[in-house]
């Protein structure tokens, strides 16, 4: 790998090593003030479940929105940290018997097989509940307006009209396959939503106009429409040594996807279409937005 500091990969690399490190202090075994204790088994769950892997591709995409504004770094670390237990709190549900019914993730056993189902669900909820407490503790510097917008949207993005809801509607579609509106929306709530809020929470950080917000979420959304989209093709094109988790499963439950509906050559030239809208998006930041632009890149031509 290049030794360069500021290449893409390198970043990527530094990035995913901060926010492991700060992961790992969080899911301590010390209690925080206010917490009566934390039982031992469902902190081992919690920790396996956040520190098994992984490109850590969302808080990397609020640290480098924030530093394309000017944010504060350390603020939007833990901003980052607190995405991903929303992010891992996610996998380790859509990996429950009743959800998706998984036994891998990241190339290893998931949370409810190394474990149990019970304890899965519960460190589940706790990380779930603790993304909220990074956002709104002390040591995270920021505004107390900053905060509570952090913590609106994040809930916006995870819940009932986000990646929850999204969710709801994928077990749907196992039943009956919805048309092509539907299944963009489905990907833009299941998928799309953290990656949506991953981008527009850097303006937020950095207390940027409305203009900056806007343009950040626009792009969120692309690049949330490209990672699914990638995501959709590598499923047909992949294997589960490469992926880290099962291939294939979604042909076979009969879900829709647009892969399915359109055509692998649809999809990957609509894939370049939303990297490209994506980079148009950060043209107005110039050389700034290079670190994001080439996050869009790796999107798409990722092989796992």
């Amino acid at each position: 790998m290049d030794a360069n500091p500021d290449t893409f990969e390198t970043r990527l690399k530094n990035n995913a090593r901060d926010i492991e490190a700060l992961l790992d202090a969080l899911l301590s075994p010390s209690a925080l003030s206010d917490e009566i204790a934390r039982p031992e088994t469902l902190r081992d769950a919690m920790h396996y479940a956040v520190l098994n892997g992984g490109k850590r591709l969302r808080p990397f995409l609020v640290v480098e929105s924030a530093a394309l504004l000017g944010g504060d770094a350390e603020a939007a670390l833990r901003v980052g940290a607190a995405l991903e237990c929303v992010h891992c709190y996610s996998l380790v549900h859509d990996d429950l018997p009743a959800m998706d019914d998984d036994d891998l993730r990241r190339g290893k056993p998931t949370v409810h097989i190394k474990f149990d189902e019970a304890t899965a669900i519960l460190a589940g909820d706790s990380l779930l509940t603790y993304a909220f407490d990074i956002i709104a503790a002390p040591e995270t510097a920021l505004a107390d307006t900053s905060k509570a917008s952090l913590v609106l949207a994040l809930a916006r993005a995870a819940g009932l009209g986000g990646m929850a809801g999204g969710q709801a509607l994928d077990l749907a579609a196992e039943k009956q396959a919805p048309d092509e509106v539907g299944i963009i929306r489905l990907q833009a709530m299941k998928t799309g939503a953290l990656i949506r809020f991953a981008c527009e929470a850097g303006a937020v950080i950095s207390a940027s106009p409305p203009d900056d917000r806007r343009r950040l979420r626009a792009f969120g959304e692309k690049i949330g429409l490209a990672f699914q989209l990638a995501d959709d093709i590598l499923d047909q094109t992949s294997d589960a040594a490469t992926m880290g988790k099962a291939t294939g499963k979604d042909a076979a439950r009969g879900k829709g996807t647009l892969v399915a509906l359109r055509g692998m050559e649809w999809a990957e030239t609509q894939l370049r279409e939303h990297v490209r809208d994506a980079e148009a998006l950060l043209a107005p930041y110039g050389a700034r937005a290079s670190t994001l632009i080439a996050a869009a890149h790796f999107i798409a031509d990722r092989k796992s």
